[in-house]
């Protein structure tokens, strides 16, 4: 439904050169995705897993087209097989393509918030019944977002969602400042959406959540692909994991053993060559650091990694 092959964002902007000063401000670009690649099939969820900075929201603003203006996208984005240019995105967003936004700003502040879920097709009798799955009130309907709980504008904008039958589904961090009762149900709700033929794109920072829900897991590190497995892999305490930092980030969950690796992400100005995990890579020899590694099978999944095998 979804394929997203080498993406690459960079960000045009303007530095002083210290050492000549006199000389102003000059203009360099920014990469913060390499070479990012996903796939979300029909009736799947894609988890996309990775550390604050890895690209995660990037990617999801990349494939709706609202990146700022001095973004640089390229790369390949294909919705059902074509190609998603900025008129067919026009076409497509809120309607077959929605997206759970990970700021409850995105939520109009002067409208209320019932007439925000009905939308342009939806019905009032839909909406409370979405707004009921999720634990609202019928007074909810009238209430402007100012006047909601960190809890309740995250439980509208999961509505506004899954109003309009979306066949495609982006959600950016759906489930902070939710119980557990309720992530779990808003999760489930995505799985049911999937099931009945969806697409998922699952952003995440709750990998336990991610593990018991989706089919299959990206995982990102410093705006690029570094694996991407089956859901089951990391459920089984990640042996059968490709890369080096998925095993890692794998160890790192609580219930298995809450293991750190030392360092840290590299800053988008300033990463090394080769793999971005490299330096701090336990299995990292030369033909890491040379250059770019493209993404290759391995046993079922596909890894960013001259080691894996």
């Amino acid at each position: 439904m979804l394929e997203i092959k080498e993406l690459s964002v960079s960000f045009k902007r303007y530095e002083t050169d210290a050492s000549a000063f006199a000389a102003g401000l000059k203009q360099k670009d920014l990469h913060v995705i390499n070479n990012l690649s996903v796939l979300v099939r029909k009736g799947e969820i894609t988890a996309i897993a990775g550390s604050s900075g890895s690209g995660k929201s990037l990617l999801a603003h990349a494939i709706l087209g609202i990146l700022p203006a001095n973004a640089n996208v390229s790369g390949d984005m294909l919705y059902c097989g074509q190609v998603l240019t900025t008129e067919k995105l026009k076409a497509l967003r809120g309607r077959e393509i929605a997206l759970v936004p990970q700021s409850v700003a995105w939520l109009d502040p002067l409208m209320r918030v019932g007439k925000q879920v009905v939308g342009i097709n939806g019905t009032v009798e839909k909406q409370r019944a979405v707004f009921s799955r999720y634990g609202l009130d019928v007074s909810v309907d009238r209430l402007y977002p100012f006047q909601l709980s960190g809890g309740m504008a995250r439980r509208v904008l999961l509505s506004t969602a899954v109003m309009e039958g979306a066949k495609l589904i982006i959600a950016d961090e759906p489930t902070p400042g939710l119980s557990v009762d309720l992530a779990r149900r808003a999760m489930g709700h995505f799985r049911e959406l999937a099931d009945a033929g969806a697409g998922v794109l699952l952003i995440t920072h709750d990998i336990d959540l991610a593990m018991e829900f989706a089919d299959y897991i990206a995982v990102f590190y410093a705006g690029s692909t570094l694996e991407i497995a089956p859901a089951r892999e990391f459920r089984e305490g990640g042996g059968a994991l490709r890369h080096p930092y998925s095993k890692a980030l794998c160890a790192a969950i609580p219930q298995n053993g809450f293991v750190p690796i030392a360092g840290t992400q590299p800053y988008s100005g300033a990463m090394p060559e080769g793999c971005p995990f490299a330096p701090r890579c336990p299995q990292k020899n030369a033909a890491c650091e040379r250059s770019a590694i493209p993404m290759r099978e391995v046993r079922g999944g596909e890894v960013r990694c001259v080691c894996a095998a």
